[in-house]
């Protein structure tokens, strides 16, 4: 009997966040057993990091492009309901990131709440049932556990955000949030009935919402659209994607940087991974009919995401457009159905979750040396001249959301661009200059907080403290892993090209001819194979 990975990684973190919750209870004082809390917690998610080792030991990437280490049970087989999980090479790589991710928010996090010993607890605990359901969501293989896994997810982001967050207007933010993603969730919850229905009576069983008995389906033209509008609509507040992306800024701003780690670089790859993995093979011809408009939206939130990232004066809102701006390339580099593109998009995935979550947290490590914690921009100065190491890791992470050669998002972000541009000409076109204005946002914000004088309010002596270990660790391990995606990305590539390949023949198109001569096709033809090899280290 092969071991349940998946549902172990889904049940263990609520375990660690059950026993997180119940160490120091019946302590006196608020901050009564703080240290062991903290301890169960880390220790819980790096568990968790050992058993997603496993799980990455135990799949061929040789079969990346179908669905690995799968489960299914029976759950409410009157409706068609399973629990099904299973996982391809991008699902995994996603599992992957949201179960790293999260020791790296508590180290972040280690003095935060740190005077009240009970909001410690709920804030740890919150943080690993929220990593059992971004593993479950990522897993899911059965359309009705998707959308209830997509809806469960809101509670814990909600608190975090509401309860946990560091801005004057959190309860605002949170509210924003929770109704932006309600929204979505109902609309995606009348296609999912729509999509139950039709199903001939006939056919259905007690796994009726299994995407693979699903996929492929004769819905016709009305039907198979407006579906596929109730899904994506869902997807595009989660990614988020303009016009419906209001509430990431504030969100930004308002949140935690590890509430903003895992939110942006985590959870709101559950809109473009619906996309890739449930909009495009459920709803082909659907897919291929909005394509045109999904494209300009997303030709325009790049734009967009970019140019107001230049001219934010808070520095985490800062980040949450640039976000804005990276979320477009993903969504364009899906719609525009050639197997590079689909490729860099899904690689980008990975990689500006990781870029994302260092640009937070080091920026969270800058803030806490603000007597104030302030997060305007304006506020700062000169760091890096007491503080050499929180300075350069802080321009690393920034320039590898940049997609500077050598580090995580500049592969993904080229195969992305050779993808659109074979098919869309104009959309690459329009969306090249935004590398320059990446550069813009990123250098601007480093010269603002990390050159000049030291403004006597942040620091009176003009000493500003460096990282300390537990922060050298954190920024360390991101680093890191940028670093190794950026010089060895068939690490990551040898996951995505197979599913990318499959999602192509799933829409029923094929790759555009080149457009550029032999010898560009010769070389993107090279490109491409990056990573579908082992590669020896």
């Amino acid at each position: 009997m092969n071991f349940p990975w998946l549902t172990v990684l889904i049940v263990w973190p609520l375990v660690a966040a059950l026993a997180t919750v119940l160490t120091g209870r019946g302590r006196s004082g608020a901050t009564g057993g703080a240290g062991h809390a903290r301890t169960v917690a880390l220790g819980g998610s790096l568990v968790e990091v050992a058993l997603a080792v496993g799980a990455f030991l135990a799949f061929d990437t040789a079969r990346a492009g179908e669905h690995q280490l799968l489960e299914t049970h029976q759950w409410i087989p009157s409706i068609g309901a399973s629990y099904a999980v299973g996982v391809d090479g991008v699902a995994l790589l996603l599992v992957g990131l949201s179960v790293g991710l999260v020791p790296l928010v508590i180290l972040a996090a280690w003095k935060e709440q740190a005077g009240d010993h009970v909001r410690l607890r709920k804030y740890l605990a919150i943080v690993l049932v929220l990593q059992s359901f971004m593993v479950a969501v990522f897993a899911a293989r059965d359309v009705f556990l998707f959308y209830v896994l997509f809806e469960a997810m809101l509670i814990p982001v909600y608190f975090l955000i509401g309860a946990f967050g560091q801005g004057a207007q959190r309860r605002y933010a949170a509210v924003k949030f929770l109704m932006f993603s309600l929204a979505g969730g109902l609309i995606m919850l009348l296609a999912v009935i729509g999509l139950y229905f039709q199903v001939p009576a006939a056919d259905r069983g007690p796994q009726t919402f299994l995407t693979e008995n699903l996929a492929g389906m004769d819905l016709g033209t009305t039907a198979g659209r407006l579906l596929f509008c109730g899904f994506f609509v869902a997807f595009a507040i989660k990614a988020p994607l303009v016009p419906v992306h209001t509430w990431l800024p504030n969100v930004a701003e308002n949140s935690t940087p590890g509430t903003s780690t895992l939110l942006i670089a985590v959870l709101d790859k559950v809109g473009t991974f619906g996309m890739l993995t449930l909009c495009l093979p459920l709803f082909p011809e659907a897919s291929r009919w909005a394509a045109p408009v999904i494209v300009v939206l997303g030709v325009i939130s790049i734009l967009y995401g970019a140019i107001l990232a230049i001219g934010q004066s808070d520095l985490l809102r800062l980040i949450g457009y640039t976000s804005v701006s990276h979320f477009g390339f993903i969504i364009l580099g899906i719609f525009t159905f050639t197997s590079m593109g689909t490729a860099g998009a899904s690689f980008m995935m990975l990689n500006h979750g990781i870029s994302t979550a260092a640009l937070f947290l080091i920026a969270g490590f800058v803030i806490a040396r603000h007597p104030e914690r302030s997060q305007r921009i304006a506020d700062y100065g000169g760091v890096r001249l007491t503080a050499p190491i929180l300075g350069g890791t802080f321009l690393i992470a920034g320039l590898s959301t940049a997609a500077l050669p050598g580090l995580a998002n500049f592969v993904s972000e080229l195969l992305l661009f050779l993808g659109v541009f074979s098919a869309v000409q104009w959309a690459a076109i329009v969306a090249v200059p935004v590398v320059v204005l990446a550069a813009v946002y990123v250098l601007l914000t480093y010269q603002r907080i990390f050159t000049g004088t030291v403004p006597a309010a942040l620091a009176a002596d003009g000493k500003i403290p460096d990282l300390d270990a537990r922060e050298r660790t954190v920024a360390g391990v991101l680093v890191a892993v940028m670093l190794l995606l950026g010089f060895v990305p068939g690490l990551g590539l040898r996951y995505v090209h197979a599913p990318a390949a499959t999602t192509i023949e799933q829409v029923e198109v094929s790759d555009p001819p080149p457009v550029l001569g032999a010898a560009s096709s010769d070389a993107a033809a090279a490109l491409s194979t990056v990573g579908s090899k082992e590669v020896a280290l």
